[in-house]
Formats: structure tokens, C-alpha cells, sequence
């Protein structure tokens, strides 16, 4: 047998814990000495111990807990309700990065408020281009409602192409328009710029418009960090007299695993205000 604080320090729990467990009859010991009132608990007693914390870990109250062991739930059951609680909690982790993200975007770009240099940004004519696309639609035109959305596109449309034996595609060109729902949610449509003849299952081949004047500029780095940029040309349009005539286009110029690499053209299209 254990002492409390032996079966403590092998259960991972604190002595307290334990002796709360008792006081609500969640864990009894195995045996209390009648004279010195220590408490003594088997090796045996650590796999229901491991259930406690683990339903305690995946929300459920110490009462809900009681009840659930009195049912003896079974060692698969409980790994389901784990894997289940482990998958919510990723989910929650991963949600929490990409704010953690935008967070730091915004902060960014607050801090370049006024010093970032609008003197790169070049009026130009853009041409016409064939484009392979798949489109989808993006609750709206934030960071988080168009990430999720964009980058599976990418996947599915370069595999759609390279299944089709398609070779020499790229640069990707993403561009936006307003799905016409009223919810302000965005059709994403992730384009590569493809070569004449060009036909794969389930994928739109077609001539992208060119603008007739756009405003643009470079960005490098990730496309998380943006917004410093965008808003950047966006003074630009406000401060030469333009108006903005629609989303601007990503051209993707050089996309290597490491984004920190990335390079992107803004092509925002403009008219005379």
C-alpha cells in the first residue's frame, strides 16, 4: 500500500485533491488506520484515479464524474470520450493561433500607421491572362474567413492540374468578388495562370479580364502580415485623388515553403474619384 502522499506523487494529483476525492466518497482510500487516521491507497486504485482527472478533464463535474464511474465506463469508451475532447481542444488551439495572428497583424499595422512608404506603389496596366480557377465561398473578406477557404482551393487545383498532366502552370492570381448574398460573405476564386489548351476534371479554364488601370504594390512576407501593406496602398489611392473599383488581385510571384519568402503583387483596380 501507499501513503496519500506516496499515492500523490504516482498519481500526479496534489494531496489535497485526494483527500477531496474521499470527503465526497469519489475515491476512498483502501484503507484508513483506525489510531493515526492516515490514509492508504493500492496501486489498483491509480486506474480509477486516471479516470477521475481524465472525465474531469474533458468538462464533466466531479458529481457527473461519480455517476459515470458508478456506470463502470470501459477503458474504449473512455479513450473515445478522450480522442473526442483532444480533437475539440487542437481545434480550440488552432482557432486561438490564427487570432493570435490577425491580433498581431493589426498591431502591425497600427504601428506602421504613417510610416510605411507609399512611394513603391505603381500605377499599371494590366494584361489579360488564361487561368485554371476553383471557387468557393468565404463567410467574408476578414483574415480568418478567407484563410481556411483559400488554401484548400491551392491544394485541390494544383493536384487537379498535375493529375491532368498540366506542366508549366503558375503564378497563382486570387481575386474577389461579392458573393451577392447580402451577408457580406466573398466568392474566392484561386486561379494559376495556365498555357492554351489546358483542361482538367472539374476545374474552370477561362481568360481573366485585364484591368485597365490598376494601382500596385509589392509585398513581401506572409500574407498574414498584409494588411500593413494593403492599407498602405490604399492611402495611396485615397491620397492621389483615386477611387478604389473593386477587390485587388494577389499575384503570387514567388511562393516558397518558407512564407516568411513570399513575394505578392497587389493590383488593386482604380478610377479617377
Amino acid at each position: 500500500m501507499f501513503t496519500i502522499g506516496d499515492f500523490a506523487r504516482h498519481g500526479r494529483v496534489s494531496v489535497r485533491m485526494l483527500r477531496h476525492y474521499d470527503a465526497i466518497g469519489l475515491l476512498r482510500p483502501a484503507r484508513v488506520d483506525p489510531h493515526s487516521g492516515y490514509r492508504h491507497y493500492t496501486a489498483d486504485q491509480l486506474a480509477r484515479l486516471n479516470r477521475v482527472i481524465a472525465l474531469k478533464d474533458l468538462g464533466f463535474t466531479l458529481e457527473q464524474v461519480g455517476v459515470i464511474l458508478g456506470d463502470e465506463i470501459g477503458a474504449e469508451e473512455l479513450r473515445g470520450m478522450l480522442r473526442l475532447r483532444q480533437a475539440e481542444l487542437e481545434a480550440a488551439l488552432e482557432a486561438a493561433r490564427a487570432r493570435l495572428a490577425q491580433v498581431g497583424a493589426r498591431l502591425r499595422a497600427i504601428e506602421s500607421e504613417g510610416r510605411m512608404s507609399t512611394q513603391d506603389v505603381v500605377v499599371k496596366k494590366i494584361p489579360a491572362v488564361r487561368i485554371a480557377e476553383l471557387s468557393a465561398v468565404a463567410a467574408g473578406f476578414e483574415p480568418e474567413a478567407i484563410t481556411p477557404v483559400i488554401g484548400p482551393l491551392y491544394e485541390e487545383l494544383c493536384g487537379r492540374l498535375e493529375a491532368a498532366g498540366v506542366t508549366g502552370f503558375g503564378p497563382g492570381i486570387a481575386y474577389y468578388e461579392d458573393a451577392g448574398k447580402g451577408d457580406g460573405s466573398i466568392v474566392v476564386h484561386a486561379g494559376m495562370t495556365v498555357p492554351e489548351g489546358t483542361e482538367a476534371d472539374g476545374v474552370r479554364v477561362h481568360v481573366l479580364p485585364g484591368i485597365e488601370e490598376a494601382a500596385t504594390v509589392v509585398h513581401r512576407g506572409p500574407m498574414d502580415d498584409i494588411l500593413p501593406t494593403a492599407q498602405a496602398l490604399a492611402s495611396w489611392i485615397d491620397v492621389n485623388g483615386h477611387a478604389s473599383a473593386g477587390y485587388a488581385r494577389e499575384l503570387y510571384l514567388e511562393c516558397p515553403e518558407d512564407r516568411a519568402g513570399w513575394v505578392t503583387e497587389l493590383q488593386e483596380p482604380i478610377t479617377r474619384a
